[in-house]
């Protein structure tokens, strides 16, 4: 039976066998000396003379995949390192069984990787995610995600899955598209959000809601962002701007708290910053509130709220300040029904920021069919267009739908700023560059022309 690299120290004296890799080799004649790894830790491993394992063990290399039959023994005192995972044990090698070999690695995975060159990391990202900063990196957002889900269970609300394959409607970036084979000329769109579907959730009675889902956006990629990215979706009903943001608060100092503790959180509660003195004070709406930003370990979390719902475009018409879903404060509403001192209509809208970055933002929504109208209206929307791409909305809202808010965080942009990284890339098992491309699995790629012929498409090439 296999034993974990971690629990050795509980088999002293004891035979056992362990699997992974071979992460050093060190051949010293007499004497063949390897430090092995699994997915639990390393530990250190000696060929004595004599042995039969010392035929295998001349020929392995670091990164083959091993069977290693050996005596976990105590090491001499002077040869203790207590500071060390299996620092005070040894495993005295008795068998080697070669699993699989490997070819020399296209880099040194022993040295932090940020240092090659990113395309090759991204080829090669299977070999990149056995560095022990990438290990760590994606092991510590599984128990992100893990406690994240035990603190929504715990609070009574239900995950629930929305779909991948929606409809194309304004939200702010460009929709990926997928084309229907069956109903040619016609288009699904991957989300860029679950907005409408978590909405429509709070109609169905659901009341409380989470998921983790995947969105997709056609967008200009950066450091902090990239086309397929992860949230955490909340939405809940009756609540108030303020038990939104306390859900939230007390999520992410539980996180910081357990998984995080070396760091600090420079004030608690949240401070509270509206957007115009944001504005005014900082020059962004999503300050760096750290009172010393040489700190890595400090995390200055803040509110901003107060959102103007509204912000004209470069063609003088108006846009959404973050979507068009968002409800407006109770001393907007006339202006809203009335379509009237458009600027200064206030959105019932929340962010959070984190160190310079926002993290997550979301608002109490416009629950009631007749005001949510009145928002595409303003945003330049006929009475065709709202029908066509949002009358299953308002049909909703007709039917009993209660008032709702929620919030969604980017958990990538949250475990690049928790692990001190510079892009979220850092922090994903397999994202795409920063032109969106995969080197690993070679997308986007070509399609073949029978499969462009099912789908009734015809590529045309730039001159």
């Amino acid at each position: 039976m296999r034993t974990y690299i971690k629990d050795l120290e509980l088999k002293k004296g004891e035979e056992v066998i362990i699997k992974g890799w071979i992460d050093i080799r060190r051949d010293q004649g007499k004497l063949i000396f390897f430090d092995f790894r699994d997915m639990s830790g390393k530990v250190q491993g000696v060929v004595l003379p004599g042995s039969v394992a010392k035929e295998t063990a001349e020929k392995t290399r670091p990164e083959w995949v091993v069977e290693v039959k050996g005596k976990v023994n105590e090491r001499p005192e002077k040869n203790r390192q207590a500071d060390k995972q299996n620092g005070n044990i040894e495993l005295e090698i008795l068998e080697i069984t070669v699993l699989n070999e490997a070819e020399t690695l296209p880099f040194d995975i022993g040295t932090d990787t940020r240092e090659v060159g990113e395309e090759v990391r991204m080829k090669y990202r299977y070999v990149d995610l056995r560095s022990q900063r990438m290990q760590r990196n994606l092991r510590m957002r599984s128990e992100v995600f893990s406690l994240m889900r035990n603190y929504f269970r715990d609070s009574n609300f239900t995950e629930v899955e929305t779909p991948i394959l929606t409809k194309s409607t304004p939200e702010g970036a460009r929709d990926y598209l997928v084309p229907s084979r069956l109903e040619k000329g016609y288009f699904y769109a991957l989300p860029q959000s679950p907005q409408q579907y978590k909405q429509l959730l709070m109609t169905s009675g659901i009341e409380k809601y989470f998921q983790f889902p995947k969105c997709m956006r056609d967008e200009d990629t950066r450091g902090d962002r990239q086309p397929e990215f992860t949230q955490l979706d909340v939405e809940i009903s009756f609540a108030t701007e303020e038990e939104v943001m306390n859900v939230t608060e007390n999520l992410l100092i539980k996180i910081v708290t357990t998984l995080y503790p070396e760091k600090k959180i420079q004030q608690i509660p949240f401070p509270k910053i509206p957007y115009a003195e944001a504005m005014s004070k900082y020059g962004v709406d999503r300050p760096d509130l750290r009172e010393n930003k040489e700190d890595p370990n400090l995390l200055a979390f803040c509110w901003v709220i107060d959102w103007p719902m509204f912000e004209k475009t470069d063609k003088g018409g108006w846009t959404f300040s973050h979507n068009p879903f968002s409800g407006c404060k109770k001393g907007s509403e006339a202006d809203l029904v009335n379509k009237s001192n458009i600027e200064n209509i206030m959105a019932a809208q929340y962010d959070i920021v984190l160190n310079g970055y926002e993290i997550g933002g979301g608002s109490i929504r416009n629950h009631r069919p007749e005001m949510l109208k009145k928002v595409f209206e303003i945003l330049g929307y006929s009475e065709e267009d709202i029908n066509s791409k949002f009358g299953h909305m308002l049909k909703a809202f007709t039917l009993g739908t209660p008032p709702h808010g929620g919030i969604a965080w980017g958990m990538d942009r949250l475990m690049m700023l928790l692990h001190n990284e510079a892009s979220i890339r850092e922090v994903i098992a397999f994202p795409k560059t920063g032109e969106g491309k995969d080197f690993m699995m070679d997308a986007p790629s070509t399609v073949s022309a029978e499969q462009l012929i099912e789908l009734g498409i015809t590529v045309t090439k730039k001159a």
